[in-house]
């Protein structure tokens, strides 16, 4: 899939996020290495902690459907802001991905690039835990 294609699949992932509280809808796309997509979108909770981030949801698919290698990420808003994953979403993205997967972010009119090793230097690891 190419990055436009990408890029308008969490754009329309963006449609079905459950966002009563906020009104701010995410959604994530989530490539496999053998190409296959998964999307994501926010699904909020009045407890914001219950709430599900648009990545996490992506990533879950792939991870219960047999995926754990994975090539690049693109995460949109309805606002076109550039939203970046949150720190809790780099570090679930961590235990699949290398410091150089690639997470590109929706600017509206263009897309921001970033490395994973860029947004979430130090990350917590297998081998942080000693294994």
């Amino acid at each position: 899939m190419d990055e436009t294609e990408l890029l308008t699949a969490a754009r329309e992932a963006t449609a079905n996020a459950h966002v009563p509280y906020s009104e701010y809808r995410v959604g994530a796309a989530l490539e496999t290495a053998d190409g296959t997509v998964f999307r994501g979108c926010n699904i909020e909770n009045a407890n914001y902690s219950n709430s599900l981030h648009a990545e996490e949801v992506a990533l879950a698919e792939a991870v219960k459907n047999g995926h754990h290698d994975f090539s690049r990420l693109v995460v949109a808003s309805s606002e076109r802001d550039g939203v970046l994953p949150c720190g809790m979403c780099r570090q679930s993205l961590w235990e699949f991905c290398d410091e150089d997967f690639r997470v590109l972010c929706d600017e509206g009119d263009s897309v921001s690039e970033y490395r994973l090793g860029d947004l979430l230097p130090d990350a917590i690891s297998a081998e942080t835990l000693g294994r």
